[in-house]
């Protein structure tokens, strides 16, 4: 069979996140481009991530509010979720956002699709079953998927990964989670929203890197709601029983459910690439990337989760970003991809959010840390709506530079944007002070926190006396 070749400025292996930027960005600049995706256009954020994560996750708020409407005057009723419909919801969701990620758009936009998996034939040539690709410049976008745990009988028992859960054929009556996560924390608590049993079981604490005050909050709150945490504990064996599954714990204890949840972390998508033809090196992140997404091989570059700098939608589309540029714009002097100021979320409720480094990381760094918090039980909008757990910490040195921030509560994703902007535009905390925040939002809590850097200073013995001073010229 004779294969039809390409020769062109630009290949792309996947269509995730970060590939369909690339291509995007790429085609409207008048570049060619052949895409390569053997699964579906969107990734896995689309089809199987972020999205159908947060149509549950938003599914089981509602099945939620039922409940909690007494303190507005408002008789709780227990709620009853109707599964078939909840996946008709997910689809939904997905078939709504899907035309953005279609093959029918880039298409449109000048991009050649190619649905066949690729592979590299040699240092700058990409192959499949039916076509060959010579390209300038390569990109890998491969994405990541989840990785199974060496847990004794795992193997060899039926489980589900964010890959199966939002399709399942029912939902689960009694869901066991392995890994205490952002994924399994998210999906615990959707599901026992609407009506499941779940238990989560990790070997460590959950979530180590966060703040300590803000994750106890955070596990406080899913535990009130019926989540069981078994972390952290060591898994003997995983099984298959009559009625479902079992993990035996180490200790004696047996926990049986009617299925499992695998979410204890991802690996990158590298498998079939056939990377040493083109002279590419990986090791346990993914591809060895330096700090311009370059690999091994000057014309191969790679982004989002199999870059090993990825594990995040946004950032595999700030990767993206920083391509683009570095191809079309500033191609003399690179951008770099490496960046302190990546924020995180877990959208559990209440949600956990941060951005740059946690306290314990930045007195590590640095001997002159201070920090500063202000909770939302002192916030008007929070406390209208009698939603006051949580808070905002500010982790800065003595100079004001902000080095990081956590904050837990609702909306937390949305007003760690405010401290992300700050950060990239190298504003100190004083500059966060001068923010004026619309009255009563949730906002005013990141500028009280900053104001309370300044509390001691301007409220001092000296302060009072200069006012005194000041006071008899007026």
């Amino acid at each position: 069979m004779t294969k039809q070749h390409y020769d062109v400025d630009l290949c792309i292996i996947g269509a995730g996140a970060g590939g369909l930027s690339i291509a995007a960005g790429a085609a409207q600049l008048g570049r060619s481009v052949v895409l390569y995706e053997v699964g579906e256009m969107g990734g896995d954020c689309l089809n199987h991530g972020c999205i159908p994560s947060k149509a549950l996750i938003a599914a089981g708020k509602h099945a939620h509010a039922f409940s909690t409407g007494a303190e507005f005057g408002i008789a709780p009723k227990l709620a009853k979720a109707n599964f078939g419909k909840v996946k008709s919801h997910i689809a939904g969701v997905i078939e709504t956002i899907a035309p953005v990620d279609s093959q029918e758009r880039f298409e449109g936009l000048g991009c050649t699709v190619i649905r066949e998996h690729a592979k590299f034939i040699d240092d700058r040539t990409v192959g499949s079953e039916t076509t060959t690709t010579r390209a300038k410049r390569i990109i890998i976008a491969t994405g990541s998927r989840a990785s199974a745990p060496p847990i004794p009988g795992l193997a060899d028992t039926p489980y589900l990964t964010n890959e199966e859960i939002f399709t399942v054929d029912k939902q689960p009556e009694h869901l066991l989670i392995i890994g205490s996560g952002p994924i399994g924390l998210e999906l615990g608590q959707a599901f026992v929203r609407l009506g499941s049993k779940v238990d989560i079981i990790d070997i460590a604490p959950p979530l180590p890197r966060n703040d300590p005050a803000h994750v106890k909050s955070l596990l406080d709150a899913l535990r009130a709601e019926g989540v069981v945490f078994h972390a952290p504990v060591n898994t003997k064996k995983i099984r298959k029983t009559k009625t479902g599954v079992a993990i035996d714990l180490e200790g004696g204890k047996v926990l049986r459910g009617s299925h499992i949840l695998v979410a204890a972390g991802r690996r990158p998508v590298t498998d079939g690439l056939n990377l040493e033809a083109a002279g590419i090196k990986t090791d346990r992140g993914g591809v060895v990337t330096d700090k311009t997404l370059r690999t091994s091989n000057k014309r191969v570059y790679a982004v989002g989760d199999v870059s090993g700098r990825g594990g995040l939608t946004h950032a595999a589309g700030y990767h993206a970003g920083i391509i683009i540029k570095n191809f079309y714009f500033v191609p003399f002097f690179k951008a770099s991809a490496e960046t302190g100021n990546m924020p995180a979320v877990i959208y559990t409720a209440p949600e956990l959010a941060n951005i740059g480094l946690s306290e314990a990381r930045a007195r590590e760094k640095y001997s002159d840390i201070k920090t500063v918090h202000w909770d939302f039980e002192e916030n008007d909008r929070a406390i209208a709506e009698r939603s006051t757990t949580g808070g905002v910490r500010l982790v800065a040195r003595k100079n004001g530079k902000i080095l990081g921030a956590s904050i837990v509560g609702e909306g937390a994703g949305d007003l760690i944007q405010i401290v992300g902007l700050a950060m990239v535009n190298n504003l100190k905390i004083i500059g966060l002070t001068k923010l004026i925040s619309p009255y009563p939002s949730r906002g005013e809590a990141v500028k009280r926190a900053a104001s309370s850097w300044y509390t001691q200073a301007v409220f001092s013995d000296k302060s009072k006396k200069l006012a005194g001073l000041m006071a008899r010229f007026h």
